[in-house]
Parts: structure tokens; sequence; C-alpha cells
């Protein structure tokens, strides 16, 4: 027997027609759906998460957004009113800046359709570094650098050289490692940006089958193994990135998961299912895999390393992304979200997709007296800070933090099927036009990348 309970209201976009319709977030036998009904496309229902109960968790952990300034007037509301416009409810904790449209791969599973195209000038990408900076108040956190291959661009370093110029919290180069595994004397040279900066490299699996349906004819698995040592070699930190596809690589979570923690170099994992929007727009959602689906394929194929409520919803957007914190040594990991109750330090937390207990350290004598949390926090933190870290050189500090730490992170972004404006509204990644508008992840490639080609 299907039971059915009504959750809450929302907007939704027709599977077909893409107009605004409105939609009901719905459980029914313990799985998260969207049900929307278009006047001329008739009823649908979409899989939003797997597992209601992690669902029903999110709001424990939700925090107010951050101001935004508006770039856009509302005229036909969300989401046709990028970006940002004033009904958005967070600011950009991570900003993509596409600097090619070229790419060296041409993968089944690309939702920028990458393959052929123009490079951004340099003069173009320096303007939205500096819009970026100056709509975040000058405290810009994450500025990734991608495209296409953005590897393929032929000042690629000069990029990344200005970037790091502009004071980001964090710059990362978003690659499929082609060019990292073939030219070790360009890694060398990435090795001079290594503070405050990461490989986000891309890494499906380690089937051959694997790489072949998500990335074309190749098995590139030998290629990002060899891009992985090259940057070892280096000391450049790495952190995984894996799109996962429901009966494909989902089985190969957890060998993803122990590859990365147990890699010195690498510190941290990305999974992200497969968003049906550039060639895979028209693939069927009955193969989507959510948020908490990876998470009870992460438990499952772990054995007892990890539980389930090790991942939380991040306080930034607790709707569409996931995230762990783990202490790492010779001897194992140590799950943080396990021993320390984020929900009773989200005062201490920003409205960011990378959590800096780094950062919170350096500003511990700001935040005593803000709240009885901050005691608490500290204590916690200090059994795995070591008694000598504050006598350590930045070097020292970088190192330390590069060998012990490690992040687990699930972002699960929007198509046409799952979209709501709910959770939307919420989204903390956002592209940065040339035109100098920040647009969500979701409605940049579901509404409007084509406006840029």
């Amino acid at each position: 027997m299907v039971k059915e309970k009504m959750l809450e209201k929302t907007n939704a976009l027709c599977n077909v027609c893409l107009k605004k319709i409105r939609a009901e977030i719905i459980e029914i036998n313990s799985s998260i759906y969207l049900k929307k009904t278009c006047q001329e496309h008739g009823e649908q229902i979409e899989l939003l998460e797997e597992e209601a109960e992690y669902h029903n968790l999110k709001k424990e952990y939700d925090k107010p957004g951050n101001k935004i300034i508006p770039e856009t007037n509302l005229r036909r509301g969300c989401p046709f009113d990028c970006g940002l416009c004033s009904e958005h409810q967070q600011h950009t904790c991570n900003a993509i800046i596409d600097i090619t449209e070229q790419c060296d791969l041409n993968c089944p599973t690309c939702y920028a359709s990458s393959g052929k195209g123009k490079h951004l000038d340099l003069r173009s990408i320096e303007k939205i570094m500096d819009y970026f900076q100056k709509a975040e108040n000058n405290q810009a956190e994450i500025l990734q650098i991608s495209g296409g291959e953005p590897t393929t661009h032929p000042q690629i370093l000069e990029i990344i050289e200005l970037a790091k110029s502009k004071k980001f919290r964090y710059v990362m180069l978003n690659t499929n490692g082609l060019r990292i595994a073939r030219d070790l004397e360009f890694v060398e040279k990435l090795a001079r940006f290594r503070d405050r900066f990461e490989i986000y490299l891309q890494f499906d699996g380690f089937s051959e089958d694997t790489y072949k349906k998500l990335r074309g004819k190749q098995n590139l698995l030998n290629i990002k193994l060899k891009a992985i040592e090259n940057l070892k070699k280096f000391n450049i930190p790495i952190t995984l990135v894996a799109t996962v596809q429901k009966d494909l690589n989902d089985k190969e979570i957890g060998k993803l998961f122990e590859f990365a923690i147990n890699t010195p170099g690498i510190r941290g994992i990305n999974f992200q299912p497969v968003a049906f929007f550039g060639r895979t727009q028209e693939a069927s959602t009955k193969d989507r895999i959510t948020l908490s689906g990876i998470i009870k394929r992460l438990v499952q194929q772990t054995g007892s390393s990890l539980k389930t409520k090790d991942i939380i919803p991040l306080p930034c957007n607790v709707w569409t992304v996931g995230v762990s914190y783990f202490y790492r040594d010779d001897k194992g990991f140590l799950p943080l979200t396990r021993h320390i109750d984020v929900k009773s330090y989200l005062p201490l937390i920003d409205n960011t997709f990378g959590f800096d207990a780094e950062k919170i350290l350096k500003e511990k004598n700001n935040l005593i007296g803000c709240c009885d949390c901050v005691t608490k926090f500290f204590s916690s933190l200090s059994k795995i800070i070591p008694k000598d870290y504050k006598k350590m050189s930045n070097e020292e500090q970088m190192a330390w933090w590069d060998k012990h730490s490690f992040r687990v992170s699930i972002v699960q972004f929007l198509d046409k099927f799952n979209f709501n404006e709910k959770f939307v509204k919420k989204e903390c990644v956002h592209f940065i036009t040339p035109d100098l508008k920040r647009i969500p992840f979701s409605t940049y490639n579901l509404l409007y990348r084509k406006n840029y080609k």
C-alpha cells in the first residue's frame, strides 16, 4: 500500500515545457518526491531523496543565508531572473569561472557539452574575479577555475597567478587530469601556487566500464593515477571529484572513499550524482541516484567504518549538499561529525562550502564570549590539534592540515525534473558570467548556459 504524506509546497518546472508550476514535496514509503502538475503535460512525480530520514533532519542544520547584493530585478520570478535576484537566499560560497569552452575529452555526461570553442581573454577573467570579491565585500571564499578543460587555455598559469593575487580563501583548478598526467613540467609550475590551492581532479572509479560510459571511449584510470602521482611529487593538494551514476559506478563509492582517505596528498573527495542536463538531459531519471542514496551506499560499502550520521547537511545549503570532516593519521581516521555536535556550533560556522577549522583557530580570541558553545568547541578540537601547533610556521601548519584533515562532500544539482524553487534559492555554488551575473549552478546549466555560447 502506497502511503503519501505532503510535507510542504513549492514551485517547480514542467519536465516538458519548462513552465513554472505549483508542486508539493511529498513522502512516499520512506523516500521523498516532487509531485507537480502541468495543465498541458499532466502530473509528474520525480525522486528528490531516496532516504526520507536524511531529508527530514536537514532543517535542524539550516542557517539563515548571508545578505546578498541583487544584480537583477524581479520580473518573472525564480528561476527566470538570475542572477542573483532579490529572492535568492544565499551568497556565493563557491564561484565558478568557465575560462574556456574547449576540452580534450568528449564526455557523455558533460553538463557543459564542452568540446570546441573559444577561450575567455585575461582581461574578462580579471573583471570576473574582481566582481566576485566586490560582491562578497572583499571576503570571497572559493574560486574554481573551470571550463571546458581549463588546462587547455594557453594562459592557464597566468590565470591561476592572477587568482592568487586576488586573495580568495581558496583557489581550485577543475581538471580531467590529462595534461597533469602527461606534462610534468606543467605540474612543477603549478607547485608554486600550493598554499590555499587545490586540484579538483575528475576521478570516477576504477573499472574500465565506468570510464567508457561516463567519459567516452577511453579507459582513463591509468591516466588519473599518473596525474595523482605527479601532483604528489610536488605536494600539490588534491580533491577527487566523482560523478556517480546508478547501476554503473555506485558500487564503487566505498572503494573511492577508502582510496582517497588512505592516499597521502588527497585532502578530500566530492561525489556528484549525475544531473540530467547538458549531454545527459534526455536520459531516464529512473537512473537517478540522490545525495542520501550516496550516503547509504557509502555506509554499506565501508563496513563499520562509517555511520549514516557521520555525513550531515551543509549548514550553508542543507537541501542539496552533505559533508563530513575527518581527522586522519597512521592509525586510521576519525569522523569529527561523530564526536562534535555540529548543530550546537552553528554560530561558529561561516556560510561557506568549506568549513575552516584553521580559520576558527586563528580567530579564537575574537570569538570568546559570543556564545557558550565556543569553549566546548575548542575543547573538542584540542583533542586532535597538536600541543605545539601555535609554534609551527605557516608552512608547517599547512603541511599538518594537508596530512591530517580530510573532507567528504556530496553535491546534488537540480535539473528540469527535480528542480524546485525552495532548494535552488539556497544554492551557493554560482557561475559568474562575463557580463558579471552570478547564476546558481543548477539554473545556469538548465536555462542560461546557451545564452553565453
